[in-house]
């Protein structure tokens, strides 16, 4: 047996078994019995893998959905690392990459960091940067560690370039997208064919096991969702990348 801790992270109980349902198809031609096991220090996902093609299931884990590092001595300078955002501060963006052995350890993006990452060096507020890009608690970023302070433990990051390409093809595409958390694909599926949102959300991009980027049609105003999803959806947090409105602001002189 092989126990696991994914880099997928559960605000509560009730949505293990929604993971556990998500691995079904990627592993269900393997001989491996999967069992959810629970949460590891700030709601990390356990599992435990059993079985004749256990050693296939765990290399397909380690690959498409990752492990946590859980100890900060697995952190590396420069690594690249999935996480989720924990708090948005005045000054910092803290974000969650799954270090919690012997202690919780978060990695830190300074604002600075995100003005010259996302809006061309312009010196504005963390929260007006947060609005913009639909920067949310909960919602998966990848960054990039710049400096590690196992002294302080203390993990400096900035945002990762393939986050960066993925903020930058969002907003080149002109289309808004609408960040849903906390609920599985087949739900998010099924609440735009109850909504009727067919043509109006043409694709659904997932950023998690539970976080998706709904990319609406040109001329949909994503924000406008919301109500008619959250009926279906009633567990489901919601936040919105109007790539418009950034394009509009970083057009604007300095």
């Amino acid at each position: 047996m092989t126990a696991l801790t994914l880099l997928t992270k559960i605000g509560d109980d009730s949505q293990l078994k929604q993971i556990g349902e998500a691995l079904k198809a990627p592993l269900e031609e393997l001989e491996v019995k999967v069992k959810m096991l629970g949460t590891a220090t700030g709601g990390w996902v356990q599992v435990e893998l059993s079985g004749e093609d256990e050693e296939i299931a765990t290399n397909y884990l380690i690959q498409k959905v990752r492990l946590c590092p859980s100890s900060l001595e697995n952190v590396k300078k420069f690594s690249t690392l999935k996480g989720y955002i924990q708090k948005i501060g005045k000054t910092e963006l803290t974000v969650d990459v799954g270090v919690f052995q012997p202690e919780i350890v978060h990695a830190t993006v300074p604002l600075r960091h995100l003005q010259d990452e996302l809006v061309d060096g312009r010196k504005i507020a963390l929260k007006k940067i947060a609005e913009l890009f639909g920067l949310c608690e909960g919602l998966p970023v990848s960054v990039e560690v710049v400096g590690l302070n196992e002294e302080e433990s203390r993990i400096d990051a900035e945002l990762s370039s393939g986050q960066i390409r993925q903020y930058i093809v969002w907003r080149e595409s002109l289309l808004d997208r609408l960040l849903v958390l906390g609920s599985s694909l087949n739900e998010v599926k099924a609440a735009i064919e109850q909504a009727k949102l067919r043509r109006d959300v043409i694709d659904v991009e997932p950023l998690g096991f539970l976080e998706h980027a709904l990319t609406c049609k040109l001329g949909t105003d994503a924000a406008g969702l919301v109500p008619r999803l959250g009926r279906m959806l009633k567990n489901a947090r919601f936040s919105v990348f109007n790539a418009k409105t950034v394009m509009n602001f970083l057009d604007l002189p300095k």
